[in-house]
């Protein structure tokens, strides 16, 4: 079955954090930069929202479509070589742990 017959489940990825400054402009290049990756996903959908209230806080949306097989094997996504450089250039660049949710439409 070719990777576009697989069955696909939609997902919702919320990475949480707090920027060392209340300047997002780092972290929109670094996004921008990165969307050929987002897209190894599948239909990926990427939206950066900063709290009104405190501009240091910041949410990043990505809204994709996973093949149900990886799916069921996300620690084979998270040790792939691209989502470990693409982790490592954000530890890098912001520092602290993010928190990561991942949600489905019910």
């Amino acid at each position: 079955m070719s990777d576009e017959e697989q069955p696909k489940v939609r997902r919702t990825l919320h990475l949480r954090f707090t920027l060392p400054a209340a300047n997002a402009g780092q972290l929109v290049a670094m996004i921008k930069a990165a969307a050929p990756f987002y897209q190894t996903f599948g239909n990926a959908q990427v939206r950066l929202l900063q709290n009104v209230d405190d501009p240091a806080k910041l949410i990043q949306e990505i809204e994709y479509d996973a093949r149900e097989d990886w799916e069921l094997s996300r620690q084979r996504i998270a040790s792939d070589p691209r989502m470990q450089a693409f982790l490592q250039t954000w530890r890098t660049t912001f520092p602290g742990a993010p928190e990561i949710d991942v949600y489905q439409i019910v």
